[in-house]
């Protein structure tokens, strides 16, 4: 995405008035501490032009505050629906909506690519230091070292909105994938969940990972080798050995302190970092407060989430621990003889980003999808306000980052030109597109499926997947939520549509010229920003 900067009036105007007006009044302290009393030869006062370019400056100053003020107070009222449809395009073209837009992507959702740029290498820095540290330490835990032990790959994998150029607000929050080895005598045999008739749909798009003999090895001797591995890792499913995430997790975050202990001392005079375990149900995250004799331009306190991974061929990881299942939590009782504990997520953030690639390359220049994306998650944002902390969890949940971003690559993916009809002037028109693509799948008009799972995969088209997941059911993506859930979503969401132009004149534009009328913080609901 082509990122540019633009002239802040917010700022410029008054300090070009301040700087003029402190002119004028060294000027004139100069010129009376010397004594000057003598006149210039037209007669004319010698500070007037200098004193008549401070007011000019300030009445443009003025004189702008007030057409902003007036054309925020003028422009139409949002849109109703009267004995039409709510996406009628007699009432969501207006310039008016356009202006709106605009100004609230540029006020409150586009980032700084300046602070995203130094949040990102910072936070590389810091990780980089962090895993090497973990893998020179070697595996504590139940193998203390050996061919047996589970120990850091030595690299780390960046993924989320913040590298695909979509996150919004600030860059405050990033994920960082942290690849595990596991033991030369380990071979994994994954299969995907998706396909079992008796297992809720909230689980179709987990993993199983059963442990196999490497090709040559013996069976029974095998099983022998491996026991100290099996015994601290793994946990039995239908008679078999299977590698449990929920045990990995603990390992991992263990592994992590551990680490950063090592780490800590070096890293005081640039930051402070503590870890916070996430428990069974969450990876750990690790904060990245600044330095007090940190001067540096982005002083950000910064939280990431070390996701453990394993790597399972052509850039496709497990991840610890898998999703949360549903609105109400993780069930403990699966069907079937299956076990929470040895349940994996799947992340596929490198197949999506090349698809995004792929789409950008075909683009236009000034193409607006990423754009879009980025408005689409700040009006769920603006959804949210004046819902009860449960109503709004379950929003944020049904509509997350990654469902929105999945529903702009299904509509991006089903065009036949998905580059036409993209560009800016249109931002407006595919804005309105995906709200409403969005409300029929609520509706179950349509499916979102996942955009990598199962044979017809839209990630496929731009490079290999893993058997395992080429043969995967396709996983739809809000199958987890009920019938009042999904309606109550669809209507909300058609409703801050509806409402869009009085919410942007209420909460966005320059602090001084539209006040906010709620006290609350744009970020107190905590949406995930790259969870699925």
């Amino acid at each position: 995405m082509s990122v540019h900067y633009t002239l802040n009036l917010r700022v410029f105007w008054p300090l070009v008035t301040g700087l003029c007006t402190a002119l004028v009044c060294l000027y004139h302290v100069l010129r009376g501490s010397w004594g000057v009393r003598a006149e210039p030869p037209d007669g004319a006062d010698g500070g007037f032009p200098l004193l008549k370019v401070a007011v000019l400056l300030l009445l443009g100053y003025i004189l702008l505050r007030c057409r902003h003020a007036v054309r925020q107070r003028f422009l139409p009222g949002s849109p109703r629906v009267g004995g039409h449809s709510a996406f009628s395009p007699r009432h969501f073209r207006e310039p008016s909506l356009g202006i709106l837009l605009e100004s609230y992507y540029e006020h409150e959702v586009r980032l700084s690519p300046h602070v995203l740029g130094h949040s990102k290498a910072h936070v590389s820095r810091i990780v980089g230091e962090l895993v090497r540290a973990g893998r020179a330490r070697g595996s504590p835990g139940p193998i203390p070292g050996g061919a047996l032990a589970l120990a850091f790959r030595g690299d780390f994998i960046q993924v989320g909105s913040a590298y695909e150029q979509h996150k919004i607000r600030r860059p405050d929050g990033f994920d960082v994938l942290v690849p595990l080895r596991l033991p030369p005598l380990v071979a994994l045999e994954p299969r995907s969940l998706g396909a079992e008739p008796a297992l809720s749909p909230a689980f179709h798009g987990c993993f199983v990972c059963a442990l196999k003999a490497p090709p040559g090895a013996s069976g029974s001797q095998w099983l022998r080798d491996c026991k100290a591995f099996t015994d601290g890792f793994c946990v039995d499913v239908r008679g078999r050995r299977h590698l449990s995430a929920t045990l990995v997790l603990r390992w991992f975050q263990s592994h992590l302190q551990r680490s950063l202990a090592t780490v800590r001392y070096s890293l005081e005079g640039r930051c402070r970092v503590s870890l916070t375990p996430g428990g069974l149900e969450q990876p750990p995250t690790l904060h990245i407060l600044p330095c007090r004799t940190d001067y540096g331009c982005c002083r950000l306190s910064m939280a990431v989430r070390l996701i453990p991974a394993v790597h399972l061929g052509d850039s496709v990881f497990l991840v610890a621990p898998p999703p949360p299942p549903s609105p109400f939590g993780p069930l403990l009782e699966l069907p079937g003889g299956l076990r929470a504990d040895a349940l994996w997520g799947v992340n596929t953030a490198r197949q999506e980003q090349k698809l995004l690639s792929w789409l950008q390359e075909r683009a236009p220049p000034g193409a607006c999808y990423l754009k879009c994306l980025q408005l689409l998650k700040a009006l769920r944002d603006l959804g949210a306000r004046g819902l009860d902390p449960t109503a709004a969890a379950q929003w944020g949940r049904i509509l997350s980052s990654y469902v929105l971003k999945t529903a702009l690559l299904t509509v991006l993916l089903r065009e036949a030109a998905p580059a036409q009809g993209w560009d800016e002037a249109y931002l407006v028109e595919r804005l309105e597109e995906l709200v409403q693509f969005l409300r029929d799948c609520l509706l179950r008009r349509h499916t979102l499926f996942h955009c990598v799972l199962g044979p017809g995969g839209a990630a496929a088209e731009v490079g290999p997947l893993p058997k395992v997941l080429r043969e995967a059911a396709p996983v739809n993506l809000l199958a987890a939520f009920d019938r009042h859930a999904r309606e109550f979503a669809a209507a909300r969401l058609l409703s801050t549509w509806q409402r869009l132009p009085q919410l942007l004149r209420a909460y966005g534009g320059p602090r001084y010229l539209a006040r906010c009328p709620s006290p609350r913080s744009q970020r107190t609901q905590g949406f995930p920003e790259d969870e699925p």
